[in-house]
């Protein structure tokens, strides 16, 4: 046996100490960094507040979006960035309410597409990419026609497949859809024959893009167009829904195709929805990334009364008063559900207002990023992980150029709402308070004069000047 001198053990010691002590930290640096959670935006296409039954609807169930209410949080005052499709979407993907947005309206260019938004748009595919993410969009884009300055891929996504045009996006048949910056002509669908149906391709696309990148951390944007007009589903799904609904009224005027059974065909569209949404979350169970994906449901704003849709017999504002382009309770508040196992507890109802401006910061928070210094939105992260802290609006703002202009603001429960804003720079403001009247029937105006004076106020400094003229509802007044 070898008898150590206490000398000896000192000098061991304090060789053995240093060697130790790198090894430790050249372990610790070459621990693996903890994966971030993908994150799965899902978003549908006049969606009214009262389309799913999860949040009442009674004609029909939702039985795949209703599980992620249940596993996770559903929320009952978030808004959307608009009351139409291209500005909402704007607002989503850059933090900016319609006061600041560069999209503020649905505005075409021939022969395809929606204006675009300028070359240096900072986006939230741009910040997930900077944190590593893998990007894609599936769907309806509607933020700049092929080959313009904002086409998907030069707005920080990696991966497109879909409609370019929101107006294409109206046909489920459609003759082509894109895929990158490639259009991928659907023969089969000539001379306006129904054979493929392009939502299917789009729903595959996402799925393989789930399965592209089940390794490494990804941001899907899944754009869906249901419900929007045209109303039509595939067959097998119109077959389930024929005579559930009663007597029907043939939808045979207007731009939109005909169609005979347009209560059936509203049923089928949300249920196509219903069951993609199933699929989504039927493959990062099958993958092993449920516990680590972040899925948000919402829609881009109220229903539609377009193409036979008959919101009234469905309920589909959900007693919430006014439709799509209406700046009303009807025409912005929208489901908003968000699931992630283990991180959102399940089975919450929250009442924190929101918009889709808060969803850039959100994301940035999520992926430990700053916020960029500009932006109308606040990060929802608190409240969707059930933590302390949460910032609150001081005011939610929109405007619309389409309709004679209309503007809203709300500040705390005090909604005010402002109609033939382009055309008369003397229209009443009415005023609602949404803590006892969300229905907005009852206009209070006379009642709250300083109220209402604030809100104007509020409304003129909200926004700035759009560069672009055809978003400006104040253009026609100053002629």
């Amino acid at each position: 046996m070898i008898n150590f001198q206490p000398h000896v053990w000192l000098v061991l010691f304090a060789l053995t100490v240093p060697w130790a002590t790198a090894e430790l930290a050249h372990a610790q640096d070459e621990e693996p960094k903890k994966r971030p959670p993908n994150v799965i935006f899902i978003l549908a296409d006049d969606l009214g507040y009262g389309d799913l039954s999860c949040y009442g609807q009674e004609k029909f169930e939702t039985p795949h979006i209703d599980s992620l209410a249940r596993r996770g949080i559903k929320f009952t005052q978030h808004y959307s960035g608009s009351t139409v499709c291209a500005p909402s979407r704007c607002c989503l993907l850059t933090g900016f309410h319609t006061g600041h947005a560069v999209v503020r309206g649905n505005a075409e260019v021939k022969p395809e597409g929606q204006e675009p938004m300028p070359a240096d748009t900072l986006t939230v595919a741009h910040l997930m990419k900077e944190a590593g993410y893998k990007t894609g969009v599936f769907g309806k884009w509607g933020l700049g026609a092929p080959g313009s300055a904002s086409e998907p891929l030069k707005m920080g996504f990696d991966r497109f497949y879909g409609y370019n045009c929101q107006r294409i996006a109206h046909c489920y048949y459609p003759a082509f859809v894109w895929d990158n910056g490639e259009r991928q002509l659907l023969i089969e669908n000539a001379a306006q024959k129904n054979n493929v149906y392009a939502p299917k391709l789009i729903q595959e696309q996402a799925l393989n893009f789930i399965r592209e990148n089940k390794e490494e951390p990804f941001f899907l944007y899944y754009a869906a167009v249901q419900p929007h007009a045209d109303m039509i589903a595939p067959p097998s799904y119109m077959k389930k829904h024929r005579g559930k609904y009663g007597p029907e009224k043939p939808h045979t005027a207007g731009h939109y195709h005909r169609q005979e059974d347009p209560h059936a065909a509203f049923g089928a569209m949300i249920n196509v929805l219903d069951d993609y949404v199933g699929e989504i979350n039927a493959e990062l169970n099958m993958l092993g990334l449920a516990d680590e994906t972040l899925i948000i449901f919402t829609s881009d704003n109220g229903p539609h009364v377009e193409g036979g849709h008959d919101p009234e017999y469905f309920n589909s504002n959900g007693n919430l008063r006014g439709t799509k382009r209406d700046l009303y309770e009807g025409g912005t508040r929208v489901p908003m559900i968000a699931c992630w196992p283990g991180k959102i507890k399940p089975d919450v109802e929250s009442d924190h207002v929101s918009a889709f401006w808060d969803f850039l910061p959100t994301m940035a928070e999520l992926t430990e990023q700053a916020p960029p210094v500009e932006t109308d939105g606040i990060s929802m992260l608190p409240t969707l992980l059930g933590q302390p802290g949460q910032g609150e609006h001081e005011y939610l703002y929109w405007e619309f150029a389409e309709r004679k202009g209309r503007v809203a603001i709300r500040k705390g429960d005090w909604k005010g709402v402002r109609y033939n804003a382009s055309i008369d720079p003397h229209s009443p403001l009415e005023l609602y308070d949404l803590s006892t009247d969300p229905g907005e029937e009852i206009n209070i105006a006379n009642k709250h004069p300083e109220i209402v004076s604030e809100l104007r106020n509020l409304v003129e400094s909200a926004r700035t000047t759009p560069d672009n003229p055809r978003f400006d509802y104040l253009r026609k007044r100053n002629r």
